[in-house]
């Protein structure tokens, strides 16, 4: 199997993780893999001008990963201070779900948010229906604070529901 390599995206990369991203999450492509919103979201779930704009963002990173140069897999940290950073767009290559690429780049993006934004706990937000999805988290250390945020239903920059029940879960971990 070819090495994987993780480094932090440049804003030359965002024209080729936009469709690694949309590949991971919708679509047909998406259900190749083990966890996925095509059921629940149609639509883009994020053009190349947003991450870009990530990328770009100093209080923001993506930490990619990379096999053959070719990405296979990325992840969106965020600086919010207070000691606190955000984990997001999680995304691994359906076929290669499952073979622990995606556990290695949450670890990574741990490591990011501590040493680049001096983070002392993560959060993210996870669409409630996705049950296996949050499971997975939790085995990886991260506990539901109980909160819940509303779905930008109305916003189709975060896809077109397929349902009206849509609605996140807060997770944490503490980082140190």
């Amino acid at each position: 199997m070819p090495e994987t390599t993780l480094r932090l995206a440049t804003p030359e990369d965002a024209a080729r993780l936009q469709p690694l991203v949309h590949r991971a999450y919708r679509g047909d492509t998406a259900r190749k893999g083990w966890t996925h919103e095509a059921d629940l979201l149609d639509g883009n779930r994020i053009d190349v001008d947003s991450v870009a704009a990530i990328v770009a963002d100093p209080d923001q990173a993506v930490v990619m990963a990379e096999r053959d140069g070719a990405p296979v897999g990325c992840v969106q940290v965020s600086g919010k201070g207070g000691g606190l950073a955000y984990l997001g767009m999680l995304s691994v290559e359906p076929e290669l779900q499952g073979a622990g690429l995606g556990r290695k780049l949450v670890r990574e993006a741990e490591r990011v948010a501590v040493g680049r934004f001096g983070a002392d706990r993560m959060e993210m937000t996870v669409i409630v229906q996705r049950a296996e999805l949050i499971a997975w988290y939790e085995r990886l250390g991260y506990v539901r604070t109980g909160e819940t945020r509303p779905f930008p239903a109305t916003d189709p920059r975060f896809g077109l529901p397929k349902r009206d029940d849509l609605a996140f879960t807060v997770l944490e971990r503490c980082l140190t």
